[in-house]
């Protein structure tokens, strides 16, 4: 459910002036059905995310569409409606669950939010993956139906998002009650790159219940005040030559969630930049992309699964 106090509402206004101070404007909240609004000036920071994807394009490749350790189906669903307007993402669970036609007790489920290029190939294959390590698995879409397959497609996409964050804040409420009422989920996860990784972030400041969440190279929160409405385990993975991400500011994150109390496990790979862990960019590093996965795997079944 939504957060519901004070405390709550607060946070999320505080924390999306921080996070989308790159974007001038106005941004409408809503929280309980309380509008609460935030303005930003532009900054260098979405300058640095389009100069980190400069020439980049999501091409699928055969790491980007590797298995999963276990058989799994994936299809488009709906999953969300809102203002009328139905929302189709795309969901995947073990295989052997469409065998036996029911589990003998629900899967624990994770949310994956999509990179700044939308819900792609790459990210429905990276649903499928953590499907196979037993969960149920659903990849929102914060573009309604939109894919950028170039860099200027992309920030266009993602300032609609930051235009009206209320829509997505609600887009990813919808999600988590699908889990919860369709399939029973007894645990929630949220997972995001690069745009993603900031929204699993915020998720955790909007959501009441949310059980763990992992942030791959999205851009960060600083405030005590903010970060100190998080209440659930937390996973964060950075590259040192991101410049779209300073090294002080993942090193600052990480200090103040420590004296905050909070768990968190923050890694910081030197060497690669920022979307290392897509294989289907140009920045991509098999060996930091797999070391968070490993991470990312047993962070998660820690838990979700012992919830």
């Amino acid at each position: 459910m939504l957060k519901q106090s004070l405390w709550g509402l607060f946070a999320i206004a505080l924390s999306c002036a921080l996070l989308f101070q790159s974007c001038g404007g106005s941004d409408n909240l809503r929280v309980d059905n309380a509008p609460v609004e935030t303005t930003g000036q532009t900054t260098g920071q979405t300058t640095a995310l389009e100069q980190e994807h400069q020439g980049d394009t999501p091409t699928p490749t055969p790491v980007a569409m590797a298995e999963p350790s276990v058989p799994v189906t994936g299809k488009e669903i709906v999953y969300a409606t809102i203002e009328g307007q139905s929302i189709t993402g795309y969901l995947a669970q073990p295989e052997t669950l469409e065998a036996e036609n029911q589990a003998s007790e629900p899967l624990p489920a994770i949310i994956t939010i999509h990179e700044w290029w939308g819900l792609n190939d790459n990210i429905k294959a990276m649903t499928r993956r953590l499907a196979g390590e037993g969960y149920t698995v659903l990849a929102v879409d914060l573009y309604s139906s939109k894919v950028a397959t170039d860099p200027a497609e992309a920030r266009d996409l993602m300032r609609t998002v930051m235009d009206n964050p209320g829509w997505a804040q609600e887009n990813l409420f919808q999600a988590s009650q699908f889990l919860t009422e369709t399939y029973s989920a007894p645990a929630i996860g949220s997972i995001g790159w690069c745009f993603g990784g900031n929204w699993s972030l915020r998720t955790g400041l909007l959501l009441d219940g949310l059980d763990a969440i992992a942030i791959y190279y999205g851009q960060l929160i600083l405030s005590a005040e903010a970060l100190d409405g998080l209440d659930m385990p937390i996973i964060g993975f950075f590259g040192a030559d991101d410049s779209s991400i300073p090294v002080q500011d993942v090193e600052n994150f990480e200090s103040i969630l420590a004296n905050l109390g909070k768990t968190a496990d923050i890694h910081l790979y030197p060497g690669v930049g920022h979307a290392f862990a897509n294989p289907s960019g140009q920045n991509y590093n098999a060996e930091a992309a797999e070391d968070a996965w490993q991470k990312t795997t047993a962070f998660f079944a820690t838990h979700l699964k012992s919830s």
